[in-house]
Formats: C-alpha cells, sequence, structure tokens
C-alpha cells in the first residue's frame, strides 16, 4: 500500500551545468532586452551614418567657394567617419551601463549566486557587447563612408577602399569603439557605480587630454600620444602626424588600456562582496 507522500511527483533535479556558452546566452538575452540599451546603441549608429553624409554634403556644397588651402585640409575618409566622436561617448557610456545597472538594481546577487564563479559573468558581458559594437560600428562606418563618397564625388577628391591605408582606416573606426566599448566595461566593474563609472570614462576621453595639452611641449608630446583615445584613434587616421603612434602600435596601447582595466575588475570581482 502506497502512502499519499509516495504518490506525489517528485521535483525534477536541476539538469545541466553553468557553462561560459549558458552565460553567453544569458548576458546577450539581457541586453538585447533592456530598452535603454536599443536605444543609446541606435543613437551611436545614427551618429556613424548620419553625421559624415552630412559633413560630406555640406563640404560639397561649399566646395566651388573654397580656397586652396582649405580644400587641402580636407582628407576625405577621415571626413566620412567624423560621427565617431558622438559615437564614443554613446559607447563608452553604455560600456559602463552594462554591468553598473545590474549592481544598481541589485540584480548582480542573482547574477552571482546563479553563476558563483563569478569571472564567467564579466566574460560574457564583454564578448556579447564587444561582438555587438563591433558589428553595428563597423557596419556603420562602411555605411557613413560609402555614402560620403558618392556625396563627395562632385568635389574631386572621393577615396576608395581600394586606395592604401583606407579600408584600414574605415575598418579601424569599428575596432577602435570596440575596444573603447571594452574598456567602458572594465571601468564600469571596477567603480560599480554608473556615474563614476560614466565620469571617469568621459574624463579619460574629454579631459585628460585637454589637462595634458598644458604641460610643457615635451612632455604633452610623449604623455598625449599614449592617452587610450588618442593612441587608439591613430589606427583609424590615414597619416598619423608625428607626435602619433603608428596605426597598428596604437591600437595596441588602446588594447593594452581595455585588458588591464578588464583584469583590475576580475581581481576585484572575485573578492570583494556584490
Amino acid at each position: 500500500m502506497s502512502t499519499g507522500t509516495d504518490a506525489l511527483p517528485r521535483p525534477r533535479s536541476a539538469h545541466g551545468h553553468v557553462t561560459q556558452a549558458r552565460v553567453l546566452i544569458s548576458e546577450w538575452v539581457k541586453l538585447r532586452t533592456v530598452r535603454s540599451t536599443f536605444f543609446t546603441l541606435v543613437a551611436a549608429t545614427i551618429a556613424m551614418v548620419g553625421l559624415g553624409p552630412l559633413f560630406a554634403e555640406v563640404t560639397a556644397d561649399r566646395w566651388p567657394d573654397l580656397t586652396a588651402a582649405e580644400r587641402a585640409a580636407y582628407e576625405p575618409a577621415a571626413l566620412s567617419l567624423v560621427g565617431y566622436y558622438l559615437a564614443q561617448l554613446a559607447i563608452g557610456v553604455l560600456g559602463v551601463l552594462v554591468i553598473t545597472g545590474e549592481y544598481s538594481t541589485g540584480m548582480i546577487r542573482a547574477t552571482l549566486s546563479a553563476v558563483p564563479r563569478r569571472l564567467p559573468v564579466l566574460w560574457a558581458k564583454a564578448a556579447v557587447y564587444g561582438t555587438v559594437v563591433w558589428v553595428l560600428m563597423t557596419a556603420a562606418s562602411l555605411a557613413a563612408f560609402v555614402v560620403s563618397q558618392d556625396l563627395l564625388k562632385p568635389t574631386g577628391i572621393g577615396t576608395s577602399l581600394a586606395d592604401p591605408g583606407v579600408t584600414r582606416v574605415v575598418l579601424g573606426n569599428g575596432l577602435y569603439l570596440t575596444m573603447l566599448g571594452l574598456l567602458s566595461v572594465g571601468i564600469g566593474a571596477l567603480i560599480r557605480n554608473t556615474a563614476g563609472g560614466t565620469t571617469t570614462v568621459f574624463g579619460l576621453l574629454l579631459v585628460v587630454p585637454e589637462v595634458v595639452k598644458t604641460l610643457p611641449a615635451h612632455w604633452a608630446e610623449t604623455i598625449g600620444e599614449y592617452l587610450p583615445n588618442n593612441a587608439g584613434r591613430a589606427v583609424t587616421v590615414l597619416h598619423p602626424g608625428p607626435g602619433s603612434l603608428a596605426p597598428w602600435t596604437g591600437f595596441a596601447v588602446l588594447c593594452l588600456y581595455a585588458a588591464v582595466a578588464l583584469a583590475a575588475a576580475a581581481v576585484t570581482l572575485k573578492r570583494r562582496d556584490a
């Protein structure tokens, strides 16, 4: 004779383990379902795709009135990608929010309870966000370049991806913004506060370069070329000036900044309470 307890279905045991692939899927779901993420990425894409062609159209209209010196100052590939300036701010802010948003709502406790080893969460956030930024910003850079060069045809200064260095400039813009996004994720994970993280990112991008310019010329030149944005932008410039690092050397320096920020964030995540 069976008892009533025997008749009850046994709870199904949890099956499967927490793997890096499953954490990646979880972070992808989080990223694509938060409305602020969608709108911030749309703003960055619009800035990249919209500003370059807008400046190209204005330049084409003013071209007959420009002096020879003013015409010589234009670099068509750089003109196409002028939208990076606003896009980098949006990418930087969102990179911080990707992780500080969970700290502000307390969701990080549930996340780290589900993934007790913790570090897979940080790697997954960085991988998902970096991939999304790279795909979007590379596509936006190519679109901005193609449209802008078509608008610049009447000026005769247009260029193409087949010209030396131009492909590196266009694709390098997506790489620069991707590394900047990863650097922001690391800063966000270190500081764990949205206001503090975004202030730090803006300070690195906008304030520190201006402060360095006030130093004696030799110091300003030596320090300035190793700042994150100055070093990273070298890969997006067709002819880096004498005060800039070589294109891929500069990009490697930016990668090092991002790697150090993520490594420091990993150590902090393991040692501090959520």
